[in-house]
């Protein structure tokens, strides 16, 4: 197998292209959580969002939108429906009315508990250590798109 070299423009292939396989793998993910997903009638987004939540409760809307990579105007609608599937609820900070807090519920708390939690880290196939280094990567990766979006190359 040669080297796939990024420079060469005229002679790369879909399947070259590291960010197609990145999205494809993403694509895999979602068809991989689905199934999981559907029985407690969530989406991704829906579940990465309880998740941040799991993780810190009573969180800002702009806030929990940083971690999810998400703009106000995506996450509002799927934290509304979140609230009325009873999983958290909105409500204004009483110490600056302009914020949006977001809190579980306890049912939203429950909720992991039951296996919601569950990571498809087997269906990887990866070692532990690989899975890790992978995982790491593409944070590096992410973030360095980031900067160069934002012109810090």
């Amino acid at each position: 197998m040669n080297p796939i070299d990024p420079a060469n423009r005229t002679s790369r292939k879909l399947a070259d292209f590291l960010c197609f396989a990145i999205y494809s793998a993403n694509l895999a993910f979602g068809r991989a959580y689905k199934p999981i997903l559907e029985e407690f009638g969530l989406t991704y987004t829906q579940y990465i969002a309880l998740v941040a939540l799991w993780e810190e409760d009573n969180q800002t809307v702009s806030g929990l939108g940083e971690k999810l990579f998400l703009e106000s105007n995506t996450l509002t609608p799927i934290l509304k429906k979140l609230e009325a599937m009873g999983y958290l609820r909105r409500q204004r900070d009483s110490r600056d009315e302009r914020q949006v807090l977001v809190s579980l519920t306890d049912k939203g708390r429950r909720l992991r508990e039951k296996g919601v939690g569950i990571t498809l880290f087997e269906a990887c196939g990866l070692r532990p250590e690989e899975f890790a280094k992978l995982q790491k990567g593409v944070v590096s990766l992410r973030n360095n798109l980031i900067g160069a979006a934002q012109g810090e190359r």
